[in-house]
């Protein structure tokens, strides 16, 4: 399997082993290693494969949302042993820094309300989306019991971008997840990844799983495993 990483951004490195929550459930693995190890120098962009489609994979916009970060650790040990059909590219901890200290937060700001702010985070994910000319992406989280939305979903429009309901239509199918969908993008609140992507002509989704903040809830990184691979499986990238 080819592969390589890159640090999209410097400002955001940590230490995830110091995160005693997320440190508690990792599966230990060659690819594993070497993005905590990349993490102490900022966000790693994991690109798996060749060729087309390409799809991008991000996790831990959130950094005390710790269930789709395992996840996606456990969709890259997986891949590794897979023969791909395109490219995928993963951001299994979008800022290692909040990941590390289970915050929500980087620099006093919720990331995934500043995907439109220039040097943020997230814009950055979203420009180098462009710049790779991504097809799509799909942003992972998790939410808390009884808070909002409260139960595992996925989060999509459709304006600009029809794919967007159809990759969510294609996810619930396969995994029994709520899809949640807005006529137009942007429309709820502004600077989420997933509303810029589309905004920007990238056709993506949110994921939800149901898990308290800090903590890997039972099954809830499973379920957030069987949502990435069901994504990528939309691309034919993977058969499920």
């Amino acid at each position: 399997m080819l592969w390589e990483i890159k640090i999209i951004s410097e400002d955001s490195a940590g230490d995830l082993r110091k995160n005693e929550s997320f440190l508690k459930h990792l599966t230990s693995g060659s690819l594993t290693n070497k993005l905590l190890e990349s993490a102490l120098k900022g966000t790693p962009l994991l690109k798996m494969g060749n060729g087309n489609p390409k799809i991008m994979l991000t996790a831990g916009i959130h950094g005390n949302e710790l269930a789709p970060q395992i996840a996606a650790l456990m969709v890259v040990e997986k891949l590794k042993e897979m023969d791909l059909s395109g490219s995928v590219f993963i951001i299994p901890f979008s800022v290692p820094y909040a990941t590390m200290n289970s915050s929500r937060r980087f620099k006093g700001f919720d990331m995934n309300r500043k995907a439109s702010m220039v040097g943020s985070i997230s814009n950055i994910i979203i420009e180098n989306a462009k710049y790779l000319k991504i097809d799509s992406l799909a942003d992972f989280h998790s939410t808390k019991p009884n808070s909002n939305p409260g139960v595992e979903s996925i989060f999509c429009s459709k304006k600009p971008c029809q794919q967007s309901y159809e990759i969510a239509e294609h996810i619930s199918k396969v995994v029994g997840s709520k899809i949640i969908c807005h006529k137009i993008a942007g429309t709820l609140y502004h600077g989420a990844l997933e509303d810029e992507s589309n905004i920007s002509g990238i056709p993506a989704v949110t994921c939800e799983v149901v898990s308290h903040n800090h903590k890997v809830d039972p099954g809830s990184h499973e379920r957030s495993y069987l949502q990435m691979m069901a994504y990528l499986n939309y691309f034919d990238v993977i058969n499920l």
